[in-house]
């Protein structure tokens, strides 16, 4: 490490370890303290918060980024968190990071997100964590946008922090820096996908399934991160990994009424 008493940054994706989403984010993060890299040997988008049980996970040491210590991991983005704490760094770090991801994490599409995941487990583990996330799908994409979005939010929640059990999804439009309205915090959308299952043959003639289908909004509304995304700002959406439905518990409690057996 240059400087002990700089923030001690961990930063993971899930587009693998040689996206150039993550060299960007790797590139700002250096800029704020110490930077440790963990992550995934391969794509592994869409992987939501799953973790890697049925198999050894590996680590391998990568000089990727000069001067700076990462790895590759066999395992999921979960996985990378939790090596990371536990057995490369032994201490929970000032900051979780993941991303950039390509391609937007908005409205329910945080479900899936492994890259998003990876942010939510970092809450778990009571760390701050923000997941970065850009519109746009190229592997050579310019993310100057999503790099100037970071280098806005990366200090303050290395300076303010955030409530236990948060963590911040940050998406960012496609586009130049200059086209950049601003950053809105705001709610997540209710949207999801109507999926579609392309069916083909294979050359035994056995059938199998490409996953594809359209996302679709399923409310006009000014105050959701779809909403802003669309009129050209950086959203930020509040997430915690309590999926209880508290506003339900007193009504299902007069459905259930306490009883013993």
């Amino acid at each position: 490490m240059e400087n002990s008493k700089r923030p001690l940054i961990f930063v993971t994706n899930d587009d693998s370890l040689h996206a150039k989403g993550i060299a960007s984010l790797v590139a700002v993060a250096r800029e704020f303290g110490d930077v440790v890299v963990i992550a995934p040997d391969k794509p592994q988008s869409g992987m939501g918060h799953a973790i890697t049980i049925s198999h050894p996970i590996r680590l391998t040491r990568s000089d990727i980024f000069e001067g700076i210590e990462a790895y590759l991991c066999s395992g999921t983005p979960v996985d990378c968190v939790k090596l990371a704490v536990y057995e490369v760094l032994h201490r929970k770090p000032d900051l979780v990071i993941s991303g950039v991801n390509h391609g937007l994490n908005s409205s329910t599409n945080v479900l899936y997100s492994g890259t998003m995941s990876a942010a939510v487990e970092g809450a778990m583990e009571h760390i701050p964590s923000i997941g970065f996330s850009y519109g746009d799908f190229d592997s050579d994409a310019d993310f100057s946008a999503p790099m100037a979005v970071a280098r806005q939010v990366i200090p303050q929640i290395l300076e303010s922090g955030l409530p236990q059990g948060v963590c911040l999804n940050v998406n960012i439009p496609k586009g130049p820096v200059e086209a950049l309205k601003g950053i809105e915090v705001c709610r997540q959308a209710y949207a999801f996908w109507e999926d579609r299952f392309d069916k083909r043959l294979d050359q035994f003639g056995r059938p199998y399934y490409w996953l594809t289908g359209t996302f679709d909004s399923r409310e006009d509304a000014t105050d959701t991160d779809l909403h802003f995304l669309d009129m050209g700002y950086a959203t930020i959406v509040p997430t915690q990994f309590d999926l209880t439905a508290h506003k339900t518990i007193e009504a299902l409690k007069n459905i259930f009424p306490s009883k013993s057996f």
